[in-house]
């Protein structure tokens, strides 16, 4: 582990992200959003809206998965981060998150909601930590991980990508 990515694991309070990485939930507002307030793809309600911190280092990655809100990365130290992602249209496009602003990095970008998207390190010998935004707020229910088979299926122009950057399925458990 890079000594400066363990420096934030440890004093952020990090935990393993089950896409991929480490995470902290920071803040999650107290306001709510009825249900009946929400577009009809929301089950329940919602906090208005949530942020975390997320940390990628080396070979990790954060793979291919969508969200029913829109999520807003900010960048805040390491190295740069490349979110590949695939708009409701299908459309490819890349998204390079850094503080080479000179290069066309940016500090901060939208993820709109419905797209497949997944993010990595363009240094593999780094750490990159962001904050993610998500409004309205982040619910296990609106997170959906991509299907690898599926996804190239629908878009086999990118398959090296795609299975590149999804996890593997869990096997089932063999009876005992």
């Amino acid at each position: 582990m890079l000594e400066k990515a363990k420096y934030y694991i440890d004093k952020l309070q990090l935990l393993p992200h089950p896409e991929g990485g480490y995470y902290r939930e920071v803040y999650r507002a107290g306001e709510m959003i009825l249900a009946e307030h929400l577009p009809g793809n929301f089950k329940g309600n919602r906090n208005i809206s949530t942020s975390i911190y997320f940390l990628l280092q080396k070979n990790d990655f954060s793979a291919f998965h969508k969200l029913k809100s829109d999520e807003l990365w900010h960048f805040y130290d390491g190295s740069t981060i490349r979110i590949s992602l695939f708009d409701e249209d299908d459309k490819f496009s890349e998204i390079f998150l850094g503080k080479n602003i000179s290069e066309g990095e940016i500090f901060q970008t939208t993820i709109k909601k419905n797209c497949w998207f997944a993010a990595e390190l363009s240094d593999k010998s780094s750490f990159a930590l962001v904050g993610c935004t998500v409004s309205p707020g982040f619910d296990f229910q609106d997170f959906e991980m991509a299907d690898c088979e599926e996804l190239v299926k629908k878009l086999p122009n990118y398959e090296d990508k795609i299975k590149r950057l999804c996890k593997k399925p869990n096997k089932p458990a063999e009876s005992q």
